[in-house]
């Protein structure tokens, strides 16, 4: 990834509080005979595991993904990707400015295995489940589900647990530009009608003044 040292965000908290706010993952496994293979799953994650965390997911069993990580396992990447937007310079006090794009986004690379332990994949689509349906009066529930198609949902999956080896972000928030074009920047974008755009100069506002 090309990490310019001004968009560079090493700070281990703030990487996994991104990670659990923009959890689906984009999930990249090196080239083999068939080429690369990329999928997209929410993945969640343990700090309980290995030396830096550890993230959990599950792939459809018929994905021919997973069976690159069999046996010993494969290195892999997992991108995390948040808001992202058009920047203009009408927005910047700075006269001489061309137009950019702010985003940003979290890479993870580490060892993916395979678990196929049927206990371990209940728990983990338990654990899904309660983070996803956490907000909801009545939340959906695994248990409510009847036996066979229990069984079915487990049967068609397989379960990917990620160690990490490192993490990088990279959060390219206009901070290599002065104050009032930053500010101007959020102004705007926050009056515009995208969600993505509000999104982005939110996460600009919170993460600016974090620093």
């Amino acid at each position: 990834m090309y990490l310019p040292k001004a968009f560079q965000e090493t700070r281990t908290e703030t990487l996994h509080a991104f990670i659990r706010r923009h959890s689906f993952a984009t999930l990249i496994s090196p080239a083999g005979n068939d080429g690369i293979r990329a999928s997209h799953l929410p993945m969640l994650l343990d700090r309980t595991l290995g030396a830096h965390g550890a993230l959990i997911g599950h792939l459809a069993r018929s994905n021919p993904q997973w069976r690159q990580f069999a046996g010993n396992g494969a290195e892999v990447t997992a991108i995390f990707a948040g808001p992202h937007a058009y920047i203009s310079p009408r927005w910047y006090q700075t006269r001489a400015a061309v137009p950019t794009w702010n985003y940003a986004n979290v890479y993870v690379q580490g060892t993916a295995r395979v678990i196929e332990d049927r206990e371990r994949l209940t728990q983990l689509l338990e654990d899904l489940s309660d983070v996803y349906e956490g907000g909801n009066r009545e939340p959906w529930s695994l248990a409510d589900l009847p036996a066979q198609m229990h069984n079915s949902l487990i049967d068609g999956i397989v379960g990917i647990e990620i160690e990490i080896a490192s993490i990088d972000g990279k959060f390219k928030l206009s901070q290599n530009r002065i104050a009032a074009d930053r500010h101007g920047v959020i102004q705007a974008l926050g009056q515009s009608e995208s969600y993505e755009d509000r999104a982005v100069g939110e996460l600009m506002s919170e993460y600016l003044k974090a620093r």
